[in-house]
């Protein structure tokens, strides 16, 4: 009677529990709604998190702040996300580098970024060109990795951020060529010294290389997504050059702590991908190189999985050092 008792006092704490829960979810949101941004002031990713926000802002009849949590690789911005309340109040707009990169590049995350986070969708993407000096004999993806097997080690590859050292490295590994590669910390400095004949080849995203392929200082030989861009149409991919399947890009997402209820997770979704859809939106997001392409919450998941498999894999047949 006793164990009777303690099941029906229990049953009857979930229902009540459940059915506070499901009126506070169909009351969402009630109050301002915080995107963590965990790039600099200024980076595309802020610029994407603002635009959002605004919109969201318009919808949702909630203010929708940015908040900037930049350092780390973003590894700050995505870990107080981790942290946060499961609400649906505090969301984050990652990229592949804090969600699929740093679980390779870092001997140690204080996040998983599976485990720890709900997600609700992809925003978009920017690819990268693989360029070189205006002046230079090469012509196509064919001509660089025929002169890099031509001169193993003897030519140069440069980038100027973790993805795109990921890029190349997974290149190098697709087409079976050895070329040194190059760190810079500003793509400025990189263009100099690509325009100066002081490095081969150089990935780089490309709102900030089109503007050097318009004016004749640089010669773009191939663009990394999987289908060519229509901010350069006449870019052949490099899985067309040669390397079938092949594709890496500069992904963003939003995600949710971990244990955030599926009834808000799907709000978020709804409101976000509206927001996406409007015509002012994706023209912006497209003049800043960004190509918009949503998700389910589950399919995105199953990318951020496929991501992290993907990069651990680059690592090691690459031999890369893990930082702490």
């Amino acid at each position: 009677m006793n164990r009777l008792r303690g099941a029906l006092r229990y049953a009857l704490g979930c229902a009540i529990f459940l059915a506070g829960f499901a009126a506070h979810s169909q009351g969402f949101p009630n109050k301002p709604i915080r995107i963590i941004s965990p790039f600099a002031a200024g980076s595309s990713t802020d610029l994407i998190a603002r635009l959002i926000s605004q919109k969201l802002t318009e919808n949702l009849g909630q203010q929708v702040i940015v908040d900037i949590r930049p350092g780390a690789n973003g590894i700050i911005g995505a870990d107080a996300t981790a942290k946060a309340a499961p609400d649906g109040y505090t969301i984050v707009l990652a990229s592949n580098g804090t969600h699929g990169i740093n679980s390779s590049l870092f001997s140690k995350l204080p996040y998983d970024p599976v485990k720890d986070f709900a997600p609700i969708t992809r925003v978009g993407h920017v690819a990268y060109f693989l360029v070189t000096n205006a002046g230079s004999p090469l012509n196509s993806m064919k001509d660089l990795v025929a002169m890099a097997k031509a001169n193993p080690g003897k030519h140069t590859l440069s980038y100027a951020a973790s993805v795109a050292q990921l890029t190349g490295e997974l290149f190098k590994l697709t087409a079976g060529i050895n070329m040194t590669p190059v760190p810079y910390k500003s793509p400025v400095t990189a263009f100099t010294d690509l325009v100066g004949g002081l490095v081969d080849a150089h990935f780089e995203p490309i709102p900030s290389a089109l503007p050097q392929v318009k004016a004749g200082r640089l010669k773009a030989l191939a663009v990394t997504s999987a289908k060519r861009s229509a901010l350069a149409p006449d870019v052949p991919t490099v899985a067309e050059s040669g390397y079938p399947g092949f594709e890496s890009v500069a992904w963003v997402a939003f995600y949710a702590p971990a244990g955030t209820p599926k009834e808000i997770v799907a709000k978020l979704h709804a409101e976000i991908t509206r927001a996406l859809q409007t015509p002012e939106v994706k023209e912006k997001l497209g003049q800043n190189g960004l190509e918009v392409t949503t998700s389910t919450p589950e399919q995105l998941g199953e990318m951020v999985k496929a991501e992290v498999a993907k990069w651990d894999k680059v690592f090691k047949e690459a031999n890369l050092p893990k930082q702490n």
